[in-house]
């Protein structure tokens, strides 16, 4: 496995970040990860490097470029500190549907334009609050994108008109979710309701939760659940071979 610094032109400005890609030097089928809200980090990227281990070339873009490098938070996240939660509203407050779209197109530009990313439609992942932002890709890009997946996703589904689940519409490719338990950012109701939606959608998809695993459980920290955490890494995998490969 190979990793690589790079950087990224958007509209918006430049995002630094990381690709992985198996050290064999074949093309690879193209992944984008997009990070939870701790950004960058030890945990991320590790799960990038165990993606290009399985096969494909891997883009971990710092979605929080806008803001700031990594790190992204100065001291361990501690959402019952003010501290950490005006850094929250910071790292959040530039992502309207358009900036996202407008992120998610460069980011895919830049995957797709390398010698070492097969051609073809790509995969993509989002944790916590990106879980949105794979799904939004997935109906603004649907030539591109093949499979989107959100682990521990928040805000996937409200009455609001803006809600992620109102692009379904739109999307063409294979969904998954993969929810966490007493989950604020997606309670059970709106677990269910995205379900329906999803139903009512009529696309290839999975929507579960994840027994015993507190939003974050996929990455190591306070709430880390190992085992769920494999069996997240597996769902992943197993999608992403089932349409890249």
């Amino acid at each position: 496995m190979i990793e690589e610094a790079i950087e990224i032109s958007t509209a918006d400005g430049t995002a630094d970040g990381y690709v992985y890609r198996p050290a064999g030097g074949e093309p690879a089928p193209g992944v984008l990860v997009l990070t939870d809200i701790g950004g960058i980090r030890e945990g991320t990227r590790a799960l990038c490097a165990r993606l290009a281990e399985h096969g494909y070339a891997v883009l971990l873009p710092n979605v929080f470029y806008r803001t700031t490098k990594p790190p992204v938070f100065p001291s361990p996240m501690n959402f019952r500190d003010e501290a950490t939660r005006k850094r929250f509203g910071e790292l959040t407050a530039p992502f309207d549907a358009a900036a996202v779209e407008r992120d998610g197109a460069a980011y895919l530009d830049f995957l797709t334009g390398r010698s070492d990313v097969r051609s073809g439609p790509c995969g993509v992942v989002g944790y916590c609050f990106t879980g949105s932002h794979a799904l939004r890709l997935s109906a603004s890009e649907p030539e591109r994108i093949a499979a989107a997946a959100s682990f521990h996703g928040g805000g996937l589904y409200s009455d609001k008109p803006d809600s992620p689940h109102r692009v379904l519409p739109k999307v063409r490719c294979r969904l998954y979710f993969g929810h966490a338990i007493e989950d604020r950012s997606m309670p059970a109701e709106a677990i269910e309701k995205l379900g329906e939606a999803l139903m009512a959608w009529g696309g290839q998809y999975e929507n579960e939760v994840y027994d015993g695993a507190y939003h974050g459980w996929t990455m190591p920290g306070r709430v880390h659940h190992p085992e769920q955490a494999e069996r997240a890494f597996a769902k992943l995998t197993e999608l992403f071979d089932a349409t890249l490969r």
